[in-house]
């Protein structure tokens, strides 16, 4: 039974209810499994590539630290939302309460805005890498990229708190049931029982000024960074310096679009199945895809992965030659 507490003639809602991707037992058996494979993939992934370049002398440059702090945000990311999932189509209880749900807005906010600051800082490293390669290690030394991770976590946590005061500002008095398999920003405010138009038009300005800065930061970057290339003489030269920001850029664009689509698509677009498959496209698809882009594009990282599968290998069976 939901709880709802009676205070000052409103009903103040202290639960809320998440949605099911199905009521029929079998499908959620199946969405469970398929969550379950899915999660299990992205963390294996991503966790394998940060021991890799832990592991690994020769990947301790830049672009590999700003990515192991990637990994490690694709795996808080799609930890905060696709087990609670799980849990709902293995017990079929869809209640999360009021903290809960405060909690997983701010978590969620927290990875996604550290996505597109580390995403953005990786092509930061991208420019300096092709365009001033004499000073490259001069200007991105250690300190400068402790820093760098650390101003990137701390403003996520900062932009996640505003925009979670921002929504847990409204009144929440009935009805419960948000129409999303996590706590998100625009179903919770579809069920507030209080006027949203200012609160959305804040979230909005937040979150279009951050994108915009983030991706004119990025865009700018790769305009140098073409040009650069462009003057390469060797044609080799010109693959390998591409080569290195085809992961990225891909990355980065994959995500930068799912967000667009899930937030800002007209409402004609809109509609329960559309809403659901955009979140899972936004929340799970990045975490998933993330290593396997990099992995297949990073020569060095895949080499650095066969090189400690060998030894695995050879210290499992030592006979192998």
């Amino acid at each position: 039974m939901i709880e709802i507490t009676r205070m000052a003639n409103k009903s103040v809602v202290r639960e809320f209810l998440l949605m099911g991707f199905s009521d029929d037992r079998d499908i959620q058996v199946l969405h469970f499994v398929m969550f379950l494979i899915i999660y299990l993939v992205a963390f294996a992934g991503n966790l394998l590539i940060v021991f890799v370049v832990i592991l690994n002398y020769q990947l301790h440059t830049p672009m590999h630290f700003f990515l192991v702090n990637l990994s490690l945000t694709d795996i808080c990311y799609i930890s905060i939302t696709v087990p609670k999932s799980m849990e709902v189509s293995l017990t079929d209880n869809k209640i999360i309460t009021f903290p809960g749900c405060i909690a997983q807005v701010f978590l969620v906010i927290t990875s996604a805005s550290s996505e597109i600051f580390l995403l953005t800082l990786m092509a930061y490293d991208r420019y300096i890498a092709i365009c001033h390669p004499l000073k490259y290690s001069l200007i991105l030394n250690w300190n400068t990229c402790d820093q760098m991770a650390v101003a990137s976590w701390v403003s996520s946590l900062l932009y996640a708190l505003l925009q979670t005061v921002i929504v847990f500002q409204l009144n929440f008095c009935g009805p419960n049931r948000i129409e999303q398999f996590f706590c998100d920003i625009p179903q919770l405010q579809n069920i507030s029982c209080t006027d949203t138009k200012v609160n959305k038009i804040l979230i909005w300005t937040l979150g279009i000024t951050v994108g915009s800065i983030s991706t004119g930061l990025v865009f700018a970057s790769y305009v140098h960074i073409i040009s650069a290339v462009l003057k390469i003489q060797s044609t080799e030269g010109r693959c390998k310096a591409f080569s290195t920001c085809i992961p990225h850029l891909t990355v980065f664009s994959l995500f930068i679009s799912m967000g667009l689509f899930s937030y800002m698509r007209p409402k004609f677009l809109s509609s329960p199945i559309i809403d659901l498959l955009s979140a899972v496209s936004y929340t799970v698809v990045p975490p998933v895809m993330n290593p396997i882009i990099y992995s297949l594009r990073n020569k060095n990282l895949q080499a650095a992965v066969w090189k400690l599968t060998s030894k695995a290998n050879k210290q499992i069976n030592p006979n192998l030659i």
